[in-house]
C-alpha cells in the first residue's frame, strides 16, 4: 500500500439549507476519501459541486464507517471508498 493511501480518511458531509443547492443525491450527504478535511472539501467543490462553494455544513464525520450509511441509497450507489476522491454521489 502506498504511503498516501495509508493516510487517507473517509469523510461524510451533510449539508443544511435548500435541496436545490445540492448536487443530485447530495441531499442525503456526500462521501469523500481524502488526505484531510480541506482536501475532501476541495474534491467536493471540483467534483459534484462543479466549482461552486459548499453550502453550510450540518455535520461532518471523519473516518466514517460506511456500514452506518443508508443501505438503499448510499451503499447501493457509492464508488470505491479506498481511493482518494468522491464516492457518493458519483458524478
Amino acid at each position: 500500500m502506498s504511503a498516501l493511501r495509508d493516510h487517507l480518511h473517509r469523510y461524510w458531509f451533510e449539508f443544511s439549507g435548500p435541496r436545490e443547492a445540492l448536487p443530485p443525491g447530495g441531499w442525503i450527504g456526500c462521501g469523500v476519501t481524502a488526505v484531510d478535511r480541506a482536501d475532501a472539501e476541495q474534491l467536493l467543490v471540483a467534483g459534484p459541486f462543479r466549482g461552486t462553494a459548499l453550502p453550510p455544513l450540518e455535520r461532518v464525520v471523519e473516518d466514517v464507517d460506511v456500514r452506518d450509511l443508508d443501505a438503499g441509497h448510499v451503499l447501493a450507489n457509492m464508488g470505491d471508498v479506498t481511493r482518494r476522491g468522491v464516492w457518493f454521489p458519483r458524478h
